[in-house]
């Protein structure tokens, strides 16, 4: 894997939960790697033990809130904010070119190919030469930051709009950036959704692949990490910071079936500048 590039896994409380250090072994990442966490966390020692002190980062979190904005006058900090908005001075910092940002919490990474009528799923083993094809895209374009889909983007299989987009606006969870393209996280809460709704609908480009995508363990069922948060502020006043942010093509709705819940609506076709045919080129 090349010098100039590390993966850095963000957590906090979860030492001997770190799945996705497991996950990227098991997915044949041989690259760099750390984890960052803050210094309010009582269990630093824990990380230090179980992966070594070269591979633990260590942010001034009390520092980085006096630069971040929540989006609201609650003064807690047991939010990824900070973590996420240390990124990019961090990778400058160790001299990198580009990084991966990920949660702590990832079971596996995945291709998905079409296959007929069937959406086709095959465990990365290869991690290293997906990282290599998206820094190649960060490189080859403008692009601020590009992520792997989530479960939520393959709705539908193969007849799935998003699915066959290939690309989509958006980004979230996680984030292969380069260090001469820094971008700001907002919000207590649903701070991803925030950046690619405010700042994709100024021009910058935030994408998302749908050809491979990430596995997580079930959102509020871990705990440690953001949980703690989500249990509090629930998903109605997690998803109105997306319509703050971005009160033009935003809204909250419920969403899902059975077993439905309250969560944002992004209206793409008022939510990002988009190019123009060139049947409509004035003559």
């Amino acid at each position: 894997m090349r010098k100039d590039f590390a993966i850095f896994i963000l957590s906090h409380g979860r030492a001997n939960k770190l799945i996705t250090l497991d996950t990227l072994k098991k997915a044949g990442y041989t690259g760099k790697w750390y984890v960052i966490v803050d210094n309010e966390d009582s269990t630093i020692n824990d990380y230090i033990n179980k992966c070594g002190r070269e591979h633990i980062i260590v942010f001034d979190k009390i520092e980085k809130a006096k630069h971040c904005d929540t989006m609201d006058n609650i003064n807690k900090r047991n939010i990824v904010l900070f973590a996420r908005n240390s990124c990019h001075s961090i990778a400058k910092d160790l001299g990198l070119t580009y990084f991966l940002e990920l949660d702590d919490d990832y079971n596996r990474f995945e291709f998905r190919w079409e296959d007929g009528e069937k959406l086709r799923t095959a465990v990365v083993e290869n991690f290293d030469g997906i990282c290599d094809c998206f820094i190649d895209f960060l490189e080859s374009t403008p692009t601020k930051t590009i992520a792997f889909a989530q479960g939520g983007d393959l709705i539908g299989g193969v007849n799935g709009t998003k699915f066959q987009m290939g690309l989509l606006r958006k980004a979230m969870n996680s984030f292969f950036c380069k260090v001469d393209r820094p971008f700001e996280f907002f919000g207590r809460i649903n701070e991803d959704a925030n950046a690619y709704t405010l700042l994709g609908s100024r021009g910058d480009l935030f994408f998302t692949c749908t050809k491979i995508d990430l596995v997580q363990t079930t959102t509020q069922q871990n705990s440690g990490g953001l949980t703690e948060s989500y249990l509090e502020l629930g998903t109605y006043v997690k998803s109105f910071y997306t319509v703050m942010a971005c009160p033009s093509c935003t809204k909250v709705t419920e969403m899902g079936a059975g077993h439905a819940r309250i969560h944002h609506r992004i209206d793409w076709e008022r939510a990002v500048p988009k190019i123009i045919s060139s049947d409509f080129k004035l003559k």
